[in-house]
């Protein structure tokens, strides 16, 4: 039986404890790209701090994405290392 899609409200803030690591890669391409739509330019990915292999992956997966500018851990108040905090372009080309 397929499974119906996930709505994931579009925030400043995506949490990805709930997600399967399967369905990380389309998750991340299209959150950014729904940020990106509501004029939302910085967000925060929590991806948790555990071995560092999701951080690792999602930040790859983000450095590929033209629509990010900048990535960088969040600051010790907001996650530290068990999130990024991203930038992302006003637009495609810019």
């Amino acid at each position: 039986m397929p499974m119906e899609p996930v709505i994931v409200p579009i925030t400043d803030e995506l949490d990805l404890h709930t997600f399967l690591p399967r369905d990380i890669p389309d998750l991340i391409e299209d959150y950014v790209a729904e940020c990106v739509k509501k004029h939302i330019y910085t967000v925060r990915i929590i991806h948790g701090k555990g071995s560092g292999v999701l951080k690792k992956r999602v930040q790859s997966l983000l450095k590929k994405n033209p629509l990010v500018h900048s990535i960088k851990d969040a600051p010790p108040e907001s996650g530290g290392w068990g999130a990024s905090v991203v930038k992302l372009k006003s637009c495609p080309s810019c």
